[in-house]
């Protein structure tokens, strides 16, 4: 549950324009143990109409354009960032943004794949350092002498645009499992996979 975040100064949240992403920022920023700053990331602000409703409504909300796959928009994203939370630093990044490659094996292309690597392989890491699997290992080796966790989670198969009409979870059903996994976070979790009900993922 979001009520795990009462001692979180800060989180930020990539593709919260909708879907997951979504529904993260409207959990926590609905939660009695809100953040005190909810950073939403989005490519294109202007046109994420659900979110900017959510700004007028929960006044923590900060919206910061991020393409995570233009090196220039991350740049930009962390000074914005940076002067949001100031010396406090951020207390955690939740990196959501990701796409679907929707093709079978005789019809994907090279750049329909290398396009999908980018987003949800390469971004996380560019936007941490500033997917997954090894990445994941790598950044938890990386970052443990900061006192980083760093985990992976599958939020399971929600019904969005992405999801589709079919999958059997609700998006609140799943990021209220994944804001509670999050939220208990501790040291044997780190560099692991984990499904939104705090199983261990094998890999």
């Amino acid at each position: 549950m979001a009520s795990a975040f009462q001692n979180c100064r800060s989180v930020m949240v990539t593709g919260a324009s909708r879907g997951l992403g979504l529904q993260i920022v409207e959990s926590l920023a609905k939660s009695c143990h809100c953040p005190g700053k909810v950073i939403a990331t989005a490519r294109e602000p202007s046109r994420a109409k659900e979110l900017r409703c959510l700004v007028e409504k929960y006044p923590n909300i900060h919206i910061v354009t991020l393409d995570v796959v233009n090196q220039e928009s991350i740049a930009n994203a962390a000074k914005e960032v940076e002067a949001l939370v100031g010396e406090e630093g951020l207390s955690c990044l939740i990196n959501n943004a990701g796409i679907n490659v929707v093709a079978n094996l005789e019809k994907v292309t090279a750049e329909q794949m290398m396009q999908n690597f980018e987003t949800n392989s390469v971004a996380p890491l560019m936007i941490t350092k500033a997917a997954l699997n090894m990445v994941t290992r790598c950044l938890a080796v990386d970052l443990e002498a900061d006192g980083i966790l760093c985990t992976a989670i599958h939020p399971g198969w929600v019904r969005t645009d992405m999801g589709g009409a079919e999958a059997p979870l609700s998006t609140e059903e799943s990021i209220s499992s994944v804001l509670s996994v999050i939220g208990n976070l501790s040291e044997k979790d780190h560099g692991g996979f984990l499904r939104y009900t705090a199983e261990t993922l094998p890999w």
